[in-house]
């Protein structure tokens, strides 16, 4: 009989519902909220009430893309965490009563073990497509920046992580401080692509181990940006797109450098990145280069699923289904579980 698993995501601001049967993504829709450019940042009370406003279209179009009928789906499965608590509660809430009403299990998913997944998306139809157990993932978004030994897709482990902000945070925040809008971190992309990586050092953090860390990165980009508007106030405009690009080489080397060495390490070969930052064509490109002279096989999601998304959810939820790991109604979400 073949296992259907509605999938839903709402752990900041995407409201997103996807359908897998049987390993494979029917639909994947997601509703992107608009509303937070204007304040330079998500608004959690506002991203709730989209959520509740997108909720039900969401779900309906992904069960008509899908060609499924409620009756039809053996779970669902939802993000337990980590993420904005209102918008958390927001899809829980709705998997549990959706759940309820059709007497089938609930399954919880953590939303980063779900980032990870997602290079397996396809892997049903194209096997040769995703990567082979076990593989490393660096796991990068706006709220996290990790690397994950995954034995299996209910095996993983964190080996290093960042010890204060994310990736994504430092490419938002630097954009900021250059005066760029909400969300910062496309732009730093867009920008980057026609200016000199060259131009300007920024320092990397010498972090033992394999965790990262962006603060003093952070700080060093706000006094630079200080020092030199000091000196010439239409400094950034002027030089905007090697900034990016400087920038972004510095981020960008740092991730990458934390990766080879988890590789070397660990001895596996097989690395895929993932997250909403996997976005990131700069990322990408070095990525794939530096995978290319280590001679590892590397893989990435479609951009579709870089991104907060639901169908790493339902895959997630297919397989935990087959491992008959379900959760009771009376879970709660939370803002920042482990694993």
């Amino acid at each position: 009989m073949a296992i259907s698993i509605l999938g839903i995501e709402s752990s900041c601001d995407e409201t997103a519902a996807a359908v897998c049967r049987d390993g494979n993504i029917l639909s994947n829709i997601i509703a992107s909220q608009d509303i937070h450019s204007r304040y330079g940042g998500v608004v959690p009370e506002l991203a709730s009430r989209a959520h509740l406003q997108n909720i039900f279209p969401v779900v309906d179009q992904a069960l008509l893309g899908a060609d499924t009928a409620l009756s039809e789906i053996n779970a669902v499965a939802f993000t337990q965490a980590p993420g904005l608590i209102g918008s958390l509660l927001v899809g829980a809430q709705f998997a549990k009563s959706l759940a309820f009403s059709l007497n089938i299990p609930l399954i919880a998913v953590h939303h980063m073990q779900s980032h990870v997944l997602a290079n397996l998306i396809g892997g049903k139809d194209n096997p040769e497509t995703v990567p082979s157990f076990p593989f490393l993932c660096l796991t990068v978004s706006g709220g996290h920046t990790q690397i994950v030994v995954c034995e299996s897709p209910e095996r993983m482990e964190v080996i290093g992580e960042t010890m204060d902000d994310a990736a994504g945070e430092a490419f938002d925040k630097s954009a900021k401080l250059m005066g760029l809008p909400y969300p910062g971190g496309p732009l730093i992309d867009h920008y980057a692509a026609e200016g000199n990586a060259a131009r300007f050092k920024f320092p990397e953090p010498q972090i033992p181990g394999l965790n990262f860390s962006f603060s003093g990165l952070k700080t060093a980009i706000l006094y630079f940006i200080q020092n030199e508007k000091a000196k010439d106030p239409d400094f950034v405009s002027n030089n905007l797109a090697d900034i990016c690009a400087s920038i972004q080489e510095r981020i960008v080397s740092i991730l990458l450098n934390k990766l080879k060495k988890a590789s070397a390490q660990t001895g596996i070969k097989n690395v895929c990145l993932a997250g909403g930052v996997a976005a990131n064509k700069g990322l990408r490109k070095k990525f794939t280069e530096t995978g290319w002279n280590l001679g590892w096989k590397t893989f990435i999601p479609k951009m579709e699923y870089c991104t907060d998304n639901a169908a790493m959810i339902a895959l997630t939820g297919y397989y935990k289904y087959l491992d008959q790991s379900f959760s009771p109604l009376s879970i709660a979400v939370s803002a920042r579980a482990g694993w």
